[in-house]
């Protein structure tokens, strides 16, 4: 396989990026899905969560509301190292399991990660990093997932700055433009991503270190 980082900041268009390199025939393991995968109803995650938070973290149907968790973890930080602790381990073994997995293959494999740069990866053979102009990721957030411009400023403020994620970059895809400036970038970068040399073990222990989504 060849195993390669995903990053950016919330409102980057990442996902719209992983979106694009799946659709070249990457495989991608994705922090944020796997997140809401182990904090099912019923999960020995969601049920740490109610203890931790409150039971009114949990909504009618038994599901987490992720808006009420999101409103008390963001706003302390304590509070967001409390859930880190909860969910770290459950998806950082799952994130693994799907590594060591795709192992033996000739994919090309994309960890789909928001705080790379926060908690940097041994064993990564390239980092992208998904790049734009903080104003734009605001009004982004703003107009696309109903976020309140105070709130997006906030969720940005508690990430790595800018330039701190594209010091890690081995290459940086400019969101800035439309979507077929895009789709021209990510085509580039997956041309380049055939050019890497192929490994055959997982190099990554994520048991205790993926990131919350951001």
């Amino acid at each position: 396989m060849i195993l390669i980082g995903l990053t950016g900041g919330i409102g980057s268009g990442k996902s719209t990026v992983s979106l694009l390199l799946a659709g070249h025939g990457a495989v991608i393991i994705d922090a944020d899905a796997i997140v809401r995968e182990v904090q099912q109803p019923g999960s020995a995650v969601l049920d740490k969560i109610a203890e931790r938070f409150g039971e009114q973290m949990i909504a009618a149907d038994g599901s987490l509301d992720r808006a009420a968790l999101a409103a008390v973890a963001f706003a302390d930080d304590q509070a967001i190292k409390d859930l880190g602790k909860i969910v770290h381990p459950a998806v950082g073994a799952e994130m693994n399991r799907r590594v060591a997995e795709a192992a033996l293959t000739d994919q090309v494999v994309v960890m789909d990660i928001p705080l790379l740069a926060e908690n940097p990866r041994p064993g990564l053979q390239a980092t992208i990093v998904v790049d734009v102009d903080p104003e734009l990721a605001v009004s982004r957030l703003v107009e696309f997932r109903n976020m309140t411009e105070e709130d997006a400023r906030a969720r940005i403020a508690k990430q790595s700055p800018r330039d701190k994620r594209l010091a890690i970059a081995d290459r940086v895809v400019d969101n800035g433009g439309d979507r077929d400036e895009l789709a021209a970038q990510v085509e580039v970068v997956w041309h380049w991503l055939q050019t890497l040399p192929q490994i055959r073990e997982s190099p990554l222990d994520l048991t205790t270190k993926t990131e919350p989504p951001a």
